[in-house]
């Protein structure tokens, strides 16, 4: 298949792993199994609480009841006195930069004079017992004068400074167009999304150990171990040298692996003590500590022809940022960059804001800001075809966006855009049967048979959405990887410090190498900061610029590999191919195994790979601020239960844009995650908050889908249009069905009982129109 060739591919069933490919285990188009994949399903993967070390210490971190408080004085010699512990810290103790963040340092890593959220930490213990660690932090006497805090976002534009930076993080005026154009047509639509969390299966924990040198080593589940190792070294006045992040198993890129408010305590207490000290968050902790996703309040108003074609797009979106900065700035560009969605609009002026509260902090969960306006703009859409009478998805239709097309920031759309054949992949699906043509699936019905609920009260609904997101960092920041490969015994190893977070990267590394060399034998070296930086775990970078690393490094050894052939036979490399293990010449003269060239050499090259530049949007929203786009449609089909607002979502049909299928089975599986991830977020996920403090912190007030809330998902299109920029021509695949994923089962919803349904998660209140 060439570069530049649009195919697409229809799986044959639910969770089937993509479009047909060659038998093939191995390379790129295989549906090659992870290393770690059985480990992991026996329960024998050593992640992060697993850690062990001689002489161990425990650790615990005593965290603020209140949102907001002065602190009047912190008392800890009951702790210091208690037998067994062996040191505690507070802000007093830390020898370099008392605050952190991976964007503005706005966060102390312990509270000094003020508290700004529930759980905000205030001293940490090492003792020689988890109990011993817990009581002794419980033991420090910390003086409160309580205040009232601002917990509405809208407050905080005239409440008192929360910060000495102020309360509002960042304002994005997006002007595009002719502000006085109006429509024939006019809906508009108030929405609130709520605060989700990561909820990882494992909560946070580490093992920090002191070495010879004065510096320490951090065995951690991070993301991005060279900005945590440069935060660890300001945070302990070190040079970065003295500091080693090892990555140990990580399940997840999410917030909850990118804050590093856990591992910095820890480092401190391994230099105060000596000894090894680990860190085994509980789940409250781990709630009450990490960032969440942002809470959104927001208003739309969209104009219309006659004939349902968008004339211009009018939104104020207002980001939760709780207490501190984070990622808010990011995710607000996004925000208001995808306001309008995958939509053609010829006017658009959009008002962004990310602010302050004593709420809890947010930062980066999978489709941050694109998930919240998706979820709007959707709404906005059906209510646009309930006025002018048409099918939701004809008017959808109508204003599809299309490679070549302008967003409202000015950027031209220069990847493949395929929204129109994703939405008629998802429209022409045929729809699940009805459970009174299947009586044996009674049961299915939200209620059930035997529960309190009535078939007669429940009905049907069918809802569409389309979804964008940007892969890559954004407005202007440097994306690059470094990678080595290194072939000898026949084996390669390749020598990366991107993190696999369960995106596959490791995998993909070794198909890319397989490939590339015809070597079977390929190992990824254990990631750590003595190698060069890779970059964060995030918006699929991974997949393009770390492997993209990989292939150019490969290719490297692939020419010192044939040059000495090539010069024995008095022909170029290009006239020489690698398959199936074999080096063969494209006059059949020659063919000889890889492993008969290699014979004990050792060949070794270090690549690097930097996509293009992207620049932030100026004082106008203006700006190429995205190095590419992927796009997803979803159908929704749901039951709900008019008079207990109870909802089961029956099937979901999606149809994505994906660019190239690099391993089909990966690609089915991180697809089905994520909408997964996307009905939680509609129906269940919802951290509860009482005037800033955390309502029931753990998985009992944190209701997480399970497998029985998983619906039928079906992948009934993934579009194959290289993006010729990508490396592969791949495209980030987990991230586009969790920002449209919510919004189809809200439109579905809205479809089954008539309600306006525009609050994420839906309240069963939202779902009853019989009394």
């Amino acid at each position: 298949m060439s570069n530049d060739a649009a195919t697409t591919a229809t799986p044959q069933a639910a969770g089937s792993p993509g479009p047909e490919q060659p038998v093939d285990e191995r390379g790129l188009g295989a549906s090659l199994a992870p290393t770690d994949a059985r480990a992991k399903t026996e329960g024998t993967f050593p992640y992060a609480s697993d850690l062990w070390a001689e002489g161990l210490l425990w650790a615990a971190i005593l965290r603020a009841p209140h949102p907001s408080a002065r602190i009047v004085s912190v008392d800890t010699s009951a702790a210091l006195e208690m037998k067994g512990v062996r040191a505690v810290i507070t802000h007093e103790d830390v020898p370099g930069d008392k605050g952190y963040g991976r964007r503005v340092a706005d966060r102390p890593v312990f509270a000094s004079t003020a508290v700004r959220h529930h759980g905000e930490a205030i001293a940490a213990v090492a003792a020689d017992h988890p109990d011993t660690a817990r009581l002794a932090a419980a033991a420090i006497a910390v003086e409160y004068e309580v205040l009232e805090p601002v917990t509405d976002p809208e407050a905080a534009f005239e409440a008192p400074p929360l910060h000495p930076d102020g309360n509002l993080i960042r304002h994005i005026p997006l002007r595009y167009g002719d502000p006085d154009v109006t429509g024939e047509v006019v809906v508009e639509g108030l929405y609130r999304i709520g605060r989700q969390d990561p909820a990882p299966i494992g909560a946070e924990a580490g093992l920090a150990v002191p070495r010879p040198d004065g510096g320490v080593e951090l065995y951690v589940a991070s993301t991005d171990p060279h900005t945590d190792r440069d935060l660890a070294a300001s945070f302990l006045g070190l040079a970065p040298d003295r500091v080693k992040v090892v990555v140990t198993g990580v399940p997840g890129a999410t917030s909850d692996r990118e804050d590093p408010g856990f591992q910095l305590p820890l480092a401190l207490l391994a230099l105060r003590t000596g000894c090894p000290v680990k860190l085994a968050a509980t789940r409250e902790e781990s709630f009450l500590g990490h960032p969440h996703r942002h809470p959104t309040l927001l208003r739309y108003r969209h104009h219309a022809d006659a004939d349902g074609r968008l004339v211009k797009v009018e939104a104020q979106l207002l980001l939760d940022a709780g207490a501190y900065a984070d990622d808010s700035s990011e995710s607000l560009a996004a925000a208001v960059a995808f306001a309008c969605g995958p939509y053609v609009v010829p006017h658009a002026f959009i008002e962004g804001w990310a602010v302050r509260t004593n709420n809890p902090p947010a930062g980066h969960v999978r489709g941050e800001g694109a998930m919240q306006v998706c979820a709007a703009y959707e709404a906005q859409m059906d209510k646009l075809a309930a006025k002018l009478g048409l099918d939701p998805t004809d008017v959808r239709l109508r204003n599809v966006l299309a490679t070549g097309d302008i967003l409202p920031t000015g950027q031209t759309v220069t990847c493949p855009a395929p929204v129109a054949e994703l939405l008629h992949a998802v429209r022409d699906y045929p729809l699940p049967a009805l459970p009174k043509d299947s009586p044996e699936d009674d049961w299915l019905l939200p209620g059930g048979p035997e529960g309190a609920g009535e078939p007669g009260a429940v009905r049907r609904g069918v809802g569409y959405a389309l979804g964008m997101v940007h892969m890559l960092g954004a407005e202007g920041a440097d994306e690059v990887s470094t990678a080595t490969v290194r072939v000898h015994d026949g084996v390669a190893t390749v020598i990366c410090a991107a993190v696999d977070t369960g995106s596959g990267f490791a995998t993909l590394a070794r198909q890319i190498v397989q490939d590339v060399l015809g070597i079977d034998d390929v190992r990824m070296a254990p990631v750590d900061t003595d190698q060069p930086p890779a970059g964060p775990a995030c918006h699929g970078r991974h997949t393009w610029v770390s492997g993209g690393a990989v292939e150019r490094a490969a290719k490297m050894v692939r020419t010192q590999l044939l040059q000495p052939l090539a010069h024995q036979f008095g022909m170029s490399t290009e006239l020489l191919q690698i398959a199936d293990g074999k080096i063969t010449s494209y006059d059949g003269v020659l063919s000889v195994t890889v492993a008969e060239v290699l014979d004990g050499k050792e060949l070794w090259a270090t690549a690097q790979c930097r996509p293009h530049p992207t620049e932030p949007l100026d004082d106008s929203g203006q700006g190429d601020a995205f190095v590419g786009m992927a796009f997803c449609a979803v159908r929704a089909v749901v039951d709900v239960d008019i008079e207990l607002g109870s909802i089961r979502v029956v099937e979901m049909a999606v149809a994505q844009d994906v660019g190239r299928v690099l391993n089909p089975a990966q690609l089915a599986t991180r697809i089905e995650a994520g909408v997964t991830f996307g009905v939680g977020t509609a129906l269940t996920e919802n951290l509860r908050t009482s005037r800033g403090t955390v309502r029931r912190p753990d998985l009992t007030g944190y209701a997480l889908p399970t497998a029985l809330d998983a619906p039928d998902i079906r992948i009934v299109k993934l579009v194959e249009e290289r993006d010729v920029v990508a490396s592969f021509g791949a495209k980030a695949a987990s991230a586009v069905p969790i920002v449209t994923s919510p919004a189809a089962v809200a439109a579905a919803v809205r479809a089954a009982t008539g309600r306006p349904v525009n609050r994420l998660p839906i309240r069963p209140q939202a779902a009853v129109t019989q009394t």
